[in-house]
């Protein structure tokens, strides 16, 4: 099955207040050591004929083997920042929304669409009296209260708990700990009734509301299991089409399983998904070729270029930009890469378009901005936010020379070695040699340390600010620039550079308070924002924007990808055989 989805371009005509990011994800153009080989057996086959949902028939054994390339790093959805944890949420759990076939948010959990007052600040939520948790329990509304009460409570932890400052009341009083926890403005009027207070009206709220953050919790469930909730298999329920299972809490595989108490297992094809960590790209596709494994991760250059007109080639041009993260500041101590001269020398020195053509080779795009193309458009002239905004910074050897001399005369040195963190991956691996290569032939006196670590270990040394150059990638979690924009606020929870530009503050709280309700001037700040953040400050090195080409078996039908939220959602999934 050879495929291509494209972007959807969405018109965000008023976006009132934004204050959300979006989450790290896997360097899974890679590879690595090869996990445990899938189990193929299913405890419950189905052996009756189900309708998929375009019209095709589930016929046979409805078991789907699947790779990744990344471990999870949590299953608890107030403490998850990366792709991998979103992806298992996608499957297993629900909140008021969730995203269909076409990156729309509709109503999940949430019995229909809310009453919204006239001042468009109160949502009343009916809820679903179907809906259950995995072991029986009735999903209320005091599970959304319960999740979200815990994930801006300051003792969480929560990294993502900014993504309630300034859309629910009090969500930032609370995390500054000027509020309690339980003033948040959500409120369960009874079981399946919720009311939602935001600090102003929210154009794209049933997007948000589609995000893992604001999904349910199940509080007796999680209290009973303290610190230990989310480690592994046995201490999560799921309220979605699926079941997770089989996960210890670091281990290379895991599965789902149908979930008998989800309210539409009617239109759950697949009894059984078995899931393995496979970070070489030859033992994937050895697996795949076997049929051992329905589908691969995203495959590497070599693979890609093999396979790139096979027939079960399938294709996907994301939403995520990648990137070379400068930390300025570690340990306390300011790094050379405080000075800016020796982070534009940087962002100049390689070659972007021979990178994405030899090292990659799977569709992905050299970029010379951070926000990616496809996003969203200009609600005014309706260009695109990537076109308007232009090519900020790339590949100039001459001038890249030119600011790191001037950068080495100001640090007063003539040598910097410098360790540069990625993932284990085998690609990853291939990345980092290319960039040390790059860097060192182009720019006298450099020195790259290559750190290559497992994912869930890039991601903590990267919030512990552990490192000096990271490859790191960012994903939407909705479709607006801010989703990328307000990462790099001063002290913002995943900053994790040590950059702070009052200007660069100001155009952002401009962009999500000031201009709120004019759509023109904010989409100007928006603009003005990425050029100070990428051009002048250069705060990250831009490097591309990643497309992904995985193999999957044309019996598998129902494969639903993302732009934005989970990578992929299964539930619609079905075998032919």
């Amino acid at each position: 099955m050879k495929k291509s989805k494209y972007y959807l371009f969405i018109v965000l005509a008023l976006m009132l207040v934004l204050a959300l990011s979006a989450c790290s994800g896997s360097d899974s153009d890679s590879g690595a050591d090869s996990g445990s080989e899938p189990d193929s057996s299913s405890d419950t086959s189905s052996e009756e004929t189900d309708e998929g949902s375009d019209g095709g028939e589930a016929t046979g054994e409805q078991v789907f083997n699947m790779i990744e390339t990344a471990e999870i790093p949590t299953g608890d959805p107030s403490l998850a920042t990366d792709a991998a944890s979103f992806i298992v949420f996608g499957q297993t759990m629900e909140g008021l929304y969730v995203l269909d076939e076409n990156d729309t948010p509709v109503p999940a959990i949430a019995d229909g669409e809310p009453e919204i007052s006239e001042d468009g600040k109160v949502y009343t939520f009916k809820l679903r009296e179907d809906a259950e948790w995995s072991n029986g329990d009735p999903v209320t509304a005091n599970d959304f209260v319960y999740s979200w009460q815990r994930a801006v409570n300051p003792e969480t932890g929560s990294e993502y708990a900014y993504m309630f400052s300034g859309i629910i009341e009090n969500a930032t009083e609370i995390m500054n700990g000027d509020k309690d926890p339980e003033e948040l403005k959500v409120e369960a009027i009874d079981d399946y009734t919720l009311e939602v207070t935001l600090e102003q009206p929210v154009e794209y709220l049933d997007s948000l509301l589609a995000f893992g953050t604001y999904l349910p919790l199940n509080e007796e469930f999680v209290e009973e299991q303290g610190d230990s909730f989310g480690t592994n298999s046995d201490t999560m329920l799921a309220n979605g089409p699926f079941v997770l299972t089989e996960w210890d809490g670091s281990g290379l595989t895991w599965k789902y399983v149908r979930n008998d108490h989800y309210y539409d297992k009617e239109n759950v094809a697949l009894d059984e998904v078995n899931v393995q960590v496979v970070k070489e790209p030859s033992t994937a596709v050895n697996l795949f070729e076997t049929g051992e494994a329905d589908r691969t991760a995203a495959l590497s250059a070599e693979y890609a270029q093999q396979y790139q007109n096979d027939e079960n080639a399938s294709t996907f041009e994301e939403g995520s930009s990648w990137y070379l993260k400068f930390n300025q500041v570690r340990d306390g101590e300011e790094t050379p890469l405080a000075n800016e001269n020796i982070r534009k020398a940087i962002a100049m020195a390689f070659d972007k378009e021979a990178y994405t053509t030899t090292v990659l080779a799977n569709g992905s795009v050299p970029s010379d901005g951070y926000v990616p193309r496809g996003l969203a458009k200009n609600p005014e002239t309706g260009e695109d936010f990537r076109e308007e905004s232009g090519d900020l910074i790339g590949f100039d050897l001459e001038k890249a020379q030119e600011y790191w001399e001037k950068g080495l005369e100001e640090l007063g040195v003539e040598e910097i070695t410098l360790d540069y963190l990625s993932d284990d991956t085998e690609n990853a691996k291939k990345t980092s040699e290319y960039f040390q290569s790059q860097l060192e032939t182009n720019l006298e006196g450099l020195k790259l340390e290559l750190r290559n670590v497992p994912f869930k270990v890039r991601l903590q040394d990267t919030t512990n600010q552990d490192y000096d150059i990271v490859m790191h990638g960012w994903g939407p979690d909705y479709l607006d620039p801010m989703t990328f924009l307000d990462l790099y606020v001063t002290d913002g929870t995943n900053n994790n550079t040590g950059y702070s530009n009052e200007e660069y503050d100001q155009l952002i709280e401009d962009a999500k308070v000031k201009y709120a309700n004019d759509p023109e001037k904010r989409w100007e700040a928006m603009l003005e924002a990425e050029k100070l953040l990428i051009q002048e400050d250069t705060v990250v090195a831009p490097i591309y924007q990643r497309g992904r080409l995985v193999l999957i078996k044309p019996n598998v039908k129902g494969f639903e990808e993302h732009l934005f939220g989970p990578d992929y959602t299964l539930k619609n999934v079905y075998m032919e055989n």
